[in-house]
């Protein structure tokens, strides 16, 4: 027990017999570890007169002052008494001394409880968490134990094909997800980290792997509405590993681990180490508890599969009903800024971040737990031209945030200075001339598009944070959205899509069609199927009448 509490940086005082007990465990004592022993139970208060000097010495608390002394000794130092055995008199009197002056007892006995104040506590096993728990301890982790070197300089490492031991997601089109989770105390143990299935050195080098990442989490300040905001943040914390590369988020993952690194024994299984000690070290206010369950298993990962997609779908539900013109604060998010350094996301009502991850209200969450994070609140300001989303707070916040290389976003149309793209984003919409529309190509998307390019030279293309006019990277439910590109014709510009977006989409797709009076809108879109040869793509939608053929020119 004691050595957990050393390990995990808290501030122990020991008394009784149980310094006997550690003197037999060769355990060591002092200043160096943080750990005093203080003689027999009864001697306690001398714990009790060492953090009523350190409120007197550093907290401005004046001599007689009880009730400061009290509020002070109720937030810090995070002074825990934990009493094993038989209670008597002198002992119970000595906890209640403690307790009078802000600080609560654990106990193994048979006691009426004081709930948050005298707290019984059987296990043995459970007790330093519940001792963290009672008093907001912030647990602070030692350098995490992978065999690569971990750190931000990792963060814009690219893991290309020739260097790809083995991926997961991505155009290997395996199933793969991640998910916080919030939980109940009793169905997480701090520190539980599993793995199951084959990892990277059990599998052919060049093969691609299922891969589930799923992470439970309890906290007494910990909410349903902060679990999509830690689960963007496994997007950076993977990739401070060297030899790790990830892209995505939710189920649309792309994850690569390098040759040298697996040479190296980088495993999938170290992702829940990390995960572990980044979370406790990140967000150490918010979590009491995490665990983490690693999964190349195609049976362990279809167990988990429905819960993660109807948490994606909740959360998209949540802010279904708020509109741009509602609000007057919109969010940055420069979680990206790593693969593209001037690149900012700016997040509205109408329109998620282009990861898809990270909508309006998650945004606002995640400010709310880190203030100085990746997502800065920007009032709109004035506005420029409402029809194509520009606004003189917005501009102030893309220079800003852009270290001053853009003046001027247009959040409606992607034909002037539109919002820029990382690489993360779910989608391309790209214009294609000779139909007087756009195409969407998704990243699981492999085959050519009537553009003449694959996604990844689109990606190559558009991403980086640089402006390209007629291109922009979406999050692909952005596509149904009222202020999709509403300033160049909304919905009923798009031209074609790959079958599977599609067919995933559809439901949504012919939602918002029918809100717009045309109900078979989304048959007269076209697919790989139909053609990627543009000529083609023209004589399909003269042929089904596509409404695109008699809008106004986009050019």
């Amino acid at each position: 027990m004691i050595r957990d509490c050393q390990n995990k940086g808290m501030l122990i005082m020991a008394t009784f017999d149980i310094i006997r007990q550690l003197e037999d465990e060769g355990i060591s004592m002092g200043t160096d570890i943080m750990l005093y022993p203080l003689g027999e139970f009864t001697q306690a208060i001398h714990g009790l007169s060492f953090a009523i000097r350190a409120a007197l010495a550093f907290g401005g608390i004046q001599r007689g002052d009880r009730e400061g002394i009290y509020n002070y000794l109720s937030k810090r130092p995070k002074v825990v008494i934990i009493q094993l055995g038989p209670l008597d008199q002198v002992k119970v009197a000595a906890e209640f001394a403690v307790l009078f002056n802000g600080s609560p007892t654990i106990t193994d006995q048979d006691v009426e409880e004081i709930p948050g104040k005298y707290v019984v506590q059987k296990d043995y096993d459970q007790m330093i968490q519940t001792a963290i728990e009672l008093r907001d301890m912030q647990i602070k982790l030692e350098a995490i134990d992978i065999p690569v070197a971990y750190g931000p300089a990792f963060e814009g490492e690219t893991v290309r094909r020739p260097d790809t031991y083995v991926e997961a997601g991505g155009p290997s089109k395996t199933k793969v997800f991640e998910l916080v989770k919030m939980r109940e105390a009793e169905e997480v143990e701090d520190g539980k980290i599993t793995f199951i299935g084959k990892d990277a050195d059990e599998l052919e080098e060049g093969s691609g792997s299922n891969l589930g990442i799923l992470i439970e989490v309890y906290g007494k300040k910990m909410q349903e509405d902060y679990e999509s905001v830690l689960e963007r943040r496994v997007h950076q914390f993977i990739n401070f590993a060297e030899g790790a590369w990830h892209t995505g988020q939710r189920n649309l993952l792309w994850i690569r681990l390098s040759k040298k690194g697996v040479e190296s024994g980088l495993r999938f299984k170290h992702f829940g180490d990390i995960l572990y000690a980044k979370l406790h070290d990140e967000f150490g206010a918010l979590l009491n508890r995490i665990q983490v369950t690693v999964m190349t298993d195609q049976a362990e990962i279809d167990k988990h599969f429905p819960e993660a997609m109807e948490a994606y779908e909740a959360r998209d539900e949540r802010v279904a009903g708020l509109v741009d013109e509602k609000v007057e604060t919109f969010y940055t998010c420069t979680l990206c800024q790593s693969f593209a350094p001037n690149h900012v996301c700016i997040i509205s009502p109408e329109r998620l971040g282009l990861c898809g991850a990270i909508n309006w209200l998650d945004a606002k969450a995640s400010n709310q737990i880190t203030p100085t994070g990746p997502n800065q609140p920007i009032e709109k300001g004035n506005t420029i031209d409402e029809g194509k989303g520009i606004w003189t707070g917005v501009n102030e916040a893309v220079r800003e945030h852009s270290h001053g290389k853009l003046d001027i976003f247009s959040l409606y149309t992607m034909m002037e200075t539109p919002m820029t793209s990382c690489g993360c984003f779910e989608c391309i919409v790209g214009l294609v001339p000779e139909a007087n529309g756009v195409i969407i190509v998704n990243r699981e998307h492999s085959g050519m598009t009537p553009l003449g390019m694959k996604f990844s030279t689109l990606a190559g293309t558009v991403g980086g944070g640089q402006q390209t006019p007629g291109f922009i990277g979406v999050g692909r439910y952005y596509l149904v959205s009222k202020k999709f590109i509403s300033a160049d014709g909304g919905l009923h510009r798009i031209v074609w899509m790959p079958k599977q977006l599609k067919e995933e989409m559809m439901d949504r797709l012919k939602a918002r069609a029918e809100e717009l009076g045309t109900p078979d809108f989304v048959d007269k879109i076209a697919d790989e199927e139909v053609t990627t040869d543009p000529a083609e793509l023209v004589e399909y939608l003269t042929k089904v009448d596509h409404p695109a053929l008699k809008l106004p020119p986009m050019m």
